[in-house]
This record gives structure tokens, C-alpha cells and sequence, in this order.
């Protein structure tokens, strides 16, 4: 049973032959994607407040030291990024900030929110008007507030990370892999186009990684809404000082994710976290948001690749690299998104400069 399920109703099951055949897939099993895609973005760190507290994370500050953001930071951040020709607004924050973070709450009433949603909602709208495409991770959702913004985001995400009860999660404050899985069915229900993905490394074992793959693709079949699942190595930083998994698990895992997965939902490694060199005739295809000029504000100890980078890679085992937007084009063409989203889609698919997939 995963841990929290029955809270939050998810009816996920596996075969024991499911996941027997996931354990026995190896990189031999898979062949290498025809193309590599990535997205242009601009991160934004809306909030640093986070109601978790696990070992792993050094995004999340404590009460006291979070930091938010004003509108006015927010349009400078995303006109700069409209400058540098990015396409994807990516708005991260630590989960719901709980009653701790009162200065956050105080700052936001300040503002005219009573949530940091509602909040996240002006600036996603805030993007549209800049001319740039949202793309949020608030964490763990519930219905409402995800209906709050799903309407002016191009696609919204959150990492599954893994379905088993870790340690890395934190204590009294842990995450919940049924109240992840519970988020990502929401998603599901509303026709949100979205993102997920696996942390690897974090305590987690071989059958939770092929469960939690399970799960997802599970997920996706019953509602069609998976874009993509980022395979995530965790790695070291000032909280974290147990090592990220060697090459050869993580070979295995991303060959896992490709034969476990639709195979209209993306494999994606992020190339400023794994040797992506060697992982790429295990079934990448996706290299995820790349930003130009702001730093990965999860991971600030590992830089992104120059584009020119990504340009190397792909050619290096003979493939086009394409940029994408945020939302992927079958979910534009099947209506997935709003009209004032299509609308900023169109108007950055017709700019001259326009190369997207």
C-alpha cells in the first residue's frame, strides 16, 4: 500500500508481473530517441516558505528567513527572460507555507491575498500580459486551489519523487506519496497538461522506483495529462551529503522509466544534474527548462548548460535538438488549455524568431 493512499482514495494497484517485468528492464532494452527537446524558461522563486522540511532541500528557508517576492521583481524577472527569447515562466515555491510563516501570510494580506494562489495567480496573469507562458509548481494542491490558477497556466507540475515512506521526507513534516499522487489525479480530473517525475537516491528502493513509475503512467492512462517524467538523481548540497546514485542505477532507472511509461509521455533528465552523455540510448528525450540567464534556484550549486552545450550533446549522438514551449502541441490541439493561453501560444508561435516545436 502507498503511504497515505487511503487518505486520499487513490485506488493505485499493481501486478506483482508489472513490476517484475519493470525490475528486469536494463539500458539493452530501449533504444535512443530520434530527437531532444528542450524549454527556454526563466525561473522564478515566488516564495522559499515550505510547510516540509526534508533533508535533501535547500530551496525551503525557515520562518523568519523566507524570502517573497513582490510583483515588482516578478516583472523584471519575466521581461528579462521575454528578452532572452524565453517561452516558459517557471514558478516554483516551497508547498502551501503553513502557520509558521506568519510573515508571509502578514506580507501577502499586505497585498490583497489570502493565499499564496491567489497570489500566484495575479503573476501568472501578470506573465500572459508580459508575453511569456506560465508554467507553476506549487507542490501539493488541492482541488480548489489548483482550479485557481490552472486556467492561466500553460502546464503545472509537481515530482512525484517516490511512492515509499523515506526518511529523506523529514519527520512530523513529511510528504505524503498519497497526497502526491492525490495532486497529480486532481490535475488529471481538471485537464491540466502536466509534469512529474522521480527523485532517485533519496532511501528509496528498486521496487519503489519501478511502483512509483507504475503509478504515474497508471495515472496518465486514465486521464491522458503526462507531458513528461523527469528522472532526477538527487545530489549533494549543504543538506545533503549522502551521494547521488552511480551510472549504472541511473542508466537503469531512466531504461525503467522509457519501457514503463506511454510511450507519448517523455523521458527527461536534467542536464545541469546527470552525466545526460551517458543516459542517451537509455530513452531520453526531453532535457527539460533550461534557462539563460537565471540560476536552477532548487539546485543553485549546479549551474545550467550553455545552449551551446545542449547543442553538443545532441549532435554528438547524431540527433536535432528542437526547443519547446511549456505546454507540448497535442494538448493545445486537443483544446487542453484556456483561450487566453492559446492566445499568448499563438502570438509567440507566429514571432519570426519562432523555431518552436
Amino acid at each position: 500500500m502507498i503511504p497515505g493512499a487511503e487518505a486520499y482514495d487513490i485506488d493505485i494497484g499493481f501486478d506483482g508481473r508489472e513490476i517484475e517485468r519493470a525490475l528486469s528492464v536494463g539500458p539493452e532494452d530501449v533504444s535512443p530517441s530520434s530527437e531532444l527537446t528542450f524549454a527556454r524558461n526563466v525561473f522564478v522563486p515566488l516564495t522559499t516558505a515550505c510547510r516540509y522540511t526534508c533533508t535533501y532541500c535547500t530551496y525551503y528557508d525557515p520562518p523568519g528567513q523566507a524570502s517573497l517576492l513582490s510583483r515588482k521583481e516578478v516583472r523584471k524577472i519575466l521581461e528579462t527572460g521575454v528578452e532572452a527569447g524565453c517561452t516558459e515562466a517557471l514558478f516554483t515555491f516551497g508547498d502551501d507555507p503553513d502557520d509558521r510563516y506568519t510573515e508571509i501570510h502578514d506580507q501577502l494580506a499586505a497585498w490583497g491575498h489570502d493565499s499564496i494562489h491567489t497570489y500566484l495567480r495575479e503573476l501568472c496573469e501578470l506573465a500572459l500580459d508580459v508575453g511569456i507562458l506560465p508554467h507553476s509548481n506549487p507542490g501539493d494542491q488541492t482541488r480548489e486551489q489548483m482550479r485557481a490558477v490552472a486556467d492561466v497556466n500553460a502546464s503545472m507540475g509537481v515530482m512525484l519523487e517516490t511512492t515509499a515512506d523515506v526518511t529523506a521526507h523529514g519527520g512530523p513534516r513529511a510528504k505524503s506519496p498519497g497526497q502526491r499522487l492525490a495532486t497529480i489525479r486532481t490535475a488529471g480530473e481538471l485537464g491540466v497538461p502536466f509534469t512529474t517525475g522521480i527523485l532517485v537516491g533519496i532511501g528509496e528502493g528498486w521496487r519503489d522506483r519501478a511502483e512509483s513509475l507504475l503509478a504515474i503512467g497508471e495515472l496518465h492512462e486514465r486521464y491522458g495529462h503526462i507531458q513528461e517524467v523527469i528522472v532526477q538523481p538527487v545530489s549533494n548540497n549543504e543538506r545533503w551529503r549522502e551521494g547521488s546514485p552511480d551510472l549504472e542505477a541511473m542508466r537503469r532507472v531512466v531504461a525503467m522509466a522509457r519501457v514503463v511509461l506511454p510511450a507519448e509521455v517523455s523521458v527527461q533528465v536534467p542536464p545541469n544534474l546527470a552525466p545526460v552523455r551517458e543516459l542517451l540510448d537509455c530513452g531520453v528525450d526531453d532535457l527539460g527548462g533550461v534557462s539563460p540567464i537565471t540560476d536552477d534556484h532548487v539546485n543553485p550549486d549546479y549551474a545550467w548548460p550553455a545552449l551551446r552545450e545542449l547543442e553538443d550533446i545532441a549532435s554528438g549522438v547524431g540527433v536535432p535538438l528542437e526547443e519547446r514551449l511549456p505546454v507540448y502541441n497535442r494538448y493545445v490541439e486537443e483544446g487542453w488549455v484556456s483561450e487566453r493561453v492559446r492566445r499568448r501560444i499563438e502570438s509567440i508561435t507566429r514571432s519570426p524568431s519562432s523555431s518552436r516545436a
